[in-house]
């Protein structure tokens, strides 16, 4: 056979990686308004001499770091989309990302733990006053940033076809959670800080510190089981019925290996063999896989029934 036509029966394997997702202009503009928040609360917090401005600006840039993992994340996947040395091209990438950006904010959520049970036995001097602004302002910088993070989540939700929400962008996802996590912190902060202005109540403020941890610490939790699922291509169970019903619809066809894993934001994987007294190319059972599956590459094995 010669060269040209085993072309024929190759193909690409970026799977349209190479373009630009819904998440990344969003994300751009989200980690230059969390920068120059972060720029504005250090400068501040050193000329004015406030601890309240001065450790919200530092916690601030833990939170730019962590989405410029992800921005980063984005640009590599783009760049080596069509890298051979990738089976399945960069998707995977994506969700080494979201891995890596959970356990950051794991580790945010300990931090936050650790501080609050030092204050309780510790406590400082709060500044109400400034430290309230200082709340409301970061609400209020992470409000805005969520709602554009989120219309990029919806962007990419509709693109994946309805499927499952689990396996998504979990580059996006990360960086949502950590400014739903920087949001969580202002507003309860705020309820904290009302309450030792106005009840005299300051063990409040490292109690909240507890119950914020807690949650975000649950988030990381499922951010870490999700992208990590993918990254050991767990297999994708909510899909195998529908593969199944689809290829032993018609005659005495049966599936007998089937495998379904992740291998980017929302685009499977799939190998599989099939056992019939009426063997047919794989081509034709390929095209009897079903679109919502959202399977980009299969591989199909086709065995004669022996009675």
């Amino acid at each position: 056979m010669h060269n040209q036509q085993i072309h024929l029966w190759q193909h690409d394997h970026s799977f349209d990686q190479g373009a630009q997702r819904p998440g990344e202009r969003p994300m751009l503009f989200v980690i230059a308004l969390t920068a120059v928040t972060m720029v504005v609360e250090v400068v501040a917090g050193l000329m004015y001499g406030s601890m309240a401005l001065l450790a919200d600006g530092l916690h601030m840039a833990s939170h730019a770091v962590a989405l410029g993992i992800s921005f980063a994340a984005y640009i590599y996947v783009r760049a080596r989309a069509h890298d051979r040395r990738f089976s399945f091209g960069t998707g995977k990438v994506n969700s080494m990302a979201g891995f890596a950006s959970a356990l950051l904010l794991a580790v945010f959520a300990f931090g936050m733990v650790w501080e609050s049970v030092d204050r309780f036995f510790n406590p400082t001097q709060i500044v109400f006053n400034q430290a309230i602004v200082v709340a409301i302002a970061g609400l209020i910088v992470n409000g805005v940033s969520m709602a554009i993070l989120a219309r990029g989540h919806d962007h990419s939700h509709h693109a994946a076809h309805g499927h499952h929400h689990d396996h998504g962008d979990h580059n996006l996802k990360s960086a949502y959670l950590h400014v739903l996590a920087d949001a969580l912190t202002s507003v309860l902060a705020i309820g904290a800080l009302l309450s030792g202005k106005f009840l005299g109540l300051g063990w409040m403020d490292p109690l909240m510190g507890i119950i914020g941890a807690i949650l975000i610490a649950r988030w990381a939790v499922q951010l870490i089981m999700q992208s990590g699922g993918v990254l050991l291509d767990r297999q994708v169970p909510e899909m195998e019925g529908t593969v199944r019903e689809a290829l032993e619809r018609d005659g005495d066809d049966r599936v007998a290996d089937l495998h379904i894993w992740e291998i980017g934001p929302n685009i499977r994987a799939a190998a599989l063999s099939i056992v019939t007294h009426d063997p047919k190319s794989p081509e034709f059972y390929k095209k009897l896989l079903p679109a919502s599956a959202g399977i980009v590459h299969s591989t199909v094995e086709v065995h004669r029934c022996r009675e």
